[in-house]
């Protein structure tokens, strides 16, 4: 780690502050007056209006700057779509009263902020003030609770309603957020969130921008019978509570991006989440998965009755090995879900045996567990598993992001850490940097992912949302998306089948996955009977990096379609995706070595892949830095190349 830290000390009070980035194009202006407000201006324009911002009544109309500085810092990021990150900004604090200071970071691609207590902190934060408004008609891309009744209480997994500002619904919606502001995109995020609830935002009643809305703090929970998920029955209320120590709300982001391609390489939220807590990664290996739950344990062909049961699990096992796949997950099924009974698995996978088995063949095993029924026994649970082998835990059903839930998320973090277990936070609300503080936490989902086909109603544009979170839901963190799909749909003939699911868009589409999206630990969806039936999917899936050393998006424009290109080890990685519209593209390869001449393989759509949407085509050329390609994506298509020295 590098870092460079400049600071210009005064001590002042002051009604007007202005904090510039360290290119100067961006600046964050303060105003001290009846109320604590900040704007932003991006190239002197004014691209977010004076906007409110309190904790529990703290500032008293007045407030003292106290220093300015200037860092930079070069951090090296494990398993990070880049190997190191710098983050440059200007910062400035000011004193508000009560004990409470705010901190204002200006980067040279965003704003943020946090407060801060270190003196009397007050035993219970009763709520917190953060206003986002406008100039202008803005349009808004927001992802909103699927929980009419009690909006905090969802999975964060939806589409996104793409509105004018104004036309918004009034309704909580789950970060990332982003407003178009004439053709700058602001982005709201957060990181660091602990000991604290996340932020939602609402639009406000002017219509003119967003107010955020925190959830109170749980009184009491009850259980969910059918798996022993628990959940909040009645709230406090304020929205956190304290030691009485120091303390600190999360960062709040505002990510400023005049071009889309700019976005999925956003690294805000990563370089302002705590540091990582060990040095030693050397135990934590990224990898591909061969997942069940997805393909409803749908083998075919097989002499035996595919379903949770010891002969099933070795055939993933089997398949996993011949195909280089680091893992095997045991998803829901393995112990008694209803009883909430992680101790103990049930007889029928033999579970000491299939570790046994896997261990010789090279594969390692996670299991699936809810999030509270692990952290009921987690010293326990993490000592028995480690011991029999296991190397880590897919944990759902988290569902909110109170500070009950947000701390609990931590604590197993931490218990993982000392265990060296590896996790995948499934049904868990978006990231907000805890890869960097605990780089064992591989994935995340938050994402309306795959799993979302086995259900979902053709209204909910699949490949549209493909080629939309990547710009915004990725600037938070990785996705636990799923993709593999061996089946797959076209506009026209997809459906919604629970039990033999579908992917809505193209074979080539679901391949690109695994380079377009940030996910060191990811599935292959599938059945391994089903890809096994084209071995040459699953020769490519096993054959692409899940790390890489350098991230780009050399074309792309949010909801049309994207471009994505990864380097690892000298090699590069190249995928696509377009929405339900049919598209050409001319793929320029400056991006690689000059004077290198590198062999490519490429899959793309088959020239009938909008009749058959299992329709591909693949193919091996020689490419340079001066190289033009001309690619054709079907509707909801894509491709995906190897680009080798």
């Amino acid at each position: 780690m590098v870092t460079l830290l400049v600071i210009m000390a005064f001590h002042v009070n002051a009604k007007s502050l202005r904090l510039a980035s360290p290119n100067g194009r961006l600046a964050v202006n303060i105003q001290a007056d009846e109320q604590l407000t900040y704007s932003i201006a991006f190239d002197e324009k004014t691209v977010m209006n004076p906007s409110r911002i309190d904790i529990d009544n703290a500032y008293q109309g007045k407030a003292k700057a106290s220093a300015t500085s200037h860092v930079k810092t070069t951090f090296a990021t494990p398993f990070y779509r880049q190997s190191s990150v710098t983050a440059e900004y200007n910062e400035m604090t000011l004193s508000l009263g009560k004990g409470w200071k705010v901190a204002f970071r200006a980067f040279d691609d965003g704003i943020a902020y946090r407060f801060m207590c270190k003196g009397k902190v007050p035993a219970t934060i009763t709520d917190e003030v953060a206003e986002f408004r406008f100039p202008s008609e803005c349009m808004s891309w927001l992802s909103f609770s699927t929980n009419d009744k009690k909006p905090e209480a969802m999975a964060f997994q939806n589409i996104y309603d793409v509105k004018p500002l104004k036309e918004a619904q009034e309704k909580l919606a789950f970060l990332p957020a982003t407003i178009d502001n004439d053709g700058v995109k602001l982005t709201i995020l957060e990181s660091d969130l602990r000991n604290y609830p996340g932020m939602f935002v609402q639009r406000s009643d002017d219509g003119t921008g967003l107010k955020a809305w925190f959830a109170r703090y749980p009184k009491s929970f009850d259980k969910y019978p059918w798996r022993q998920q628990r959940y909040v029955t009645s709230t406090e209320d304020y929205i956190a509570r304290t030691d009485g120590k120091a303390f600190q709300t999360p960062w709040r982001i505002i990510a400023i991006t005049e071009k889309d391609t700019d976005m999925p390489v956003n690294n805000l939220v990563y370089a302002l989440a705590e540091p990582a807590k060990t040095d030693d990664t050397s135990w934590i290996k990224p990898g591909k998965v061969a997942w069940d739950w997805w393909n409803d344990w749908n083998l075919r062909g097989v002499d035996f009755k595919a379903g949770i049961n010891f002969e099933t699990y070795q055939y993933y096992i089997d398949f996993a090995a011949k195909n280089g796949i680091e893992y095997v997950v045991l998803d829901e099924g393995w112990y008694d879900s209803k009883a909430g009974d992680i101790m103990n698995p049930i007889e029928e996978i033999r579970l000491n045996d299939l570790i046994a088995h896997a261990k010789s063949k090279g594969v390692d095993i996670v299991l699936w567990t809810v999030f509270n029924v692990l952290d009921e026994h987690l010293e326990e649970a993490m000592e028995k598993y480690k011991a029999m082998g296991v190397k880590g835990f897919k944990i759902d059903f988290l569902d909110r992001d109170d500070q009950e839930a947000v701390e609990m998320a931590y604590r197993i973090a931490e218990a993982a850490l000392k265990h060296q277990m590896i996790l995948d936070y499934h049904g868990y609300y978006k990231p907000t940097g805890m890869s960097r503080t605990f780089p064992n936490i591989l994935n995340y989902e938050g994402v309306f992912g795959m799993e979302e086909a086995r259900w979902t109603e053709p209204k909910n544009d699949m490949p549209l949302y493909d080629v939309t979170f990547p710009f915004i839901r990725m600037m938070a963190g990785r996705v636990d998306f799923t993709p593999g799909a061996m089946r797959n749909g076209t506009i026209d003939n997809w459906r919604a089948i629970y039990t033999a699911p579908m992917s809505m868009g193209t074979r080539c589409h679901q391949l690109a996955c695994y380079v377009v999206h940030d996910s060191p630990f990811t599935m292959l969806c599938d059945a391994p009977t089903n890809y096994e039936r084209e071995q040459e999917c699953v020769d490519l899936i096993a054959s692409l990096p899940t790390v890489f050393s350098r991230t780009i998006i050399p074309q792309g424009e949010m909801g049309k379609y994207i471009v994505t290109a990864r380097e690892n080890d000298g090699n590069w990685y190249v995928a696509g995706q377009t929405n339900w519209d049919e598209r050409s593209i001319q793929l320029v390869f400056d991006f690689l070595e000059p004077g290198i001449t590198y062999r490519a393989t490429i899959f793309c759509d088959g020239i009938n892949a909008n009749h058959n949407a299992e329709d591909y085509t693949y193919k091996t050329l020689s490419l340079t830095s001066s190289s033009t390609l001309e690619i054709i994506m079907a509707k909801g298509g894509g491709f995906v190349m190897k680009i080798e020295k």
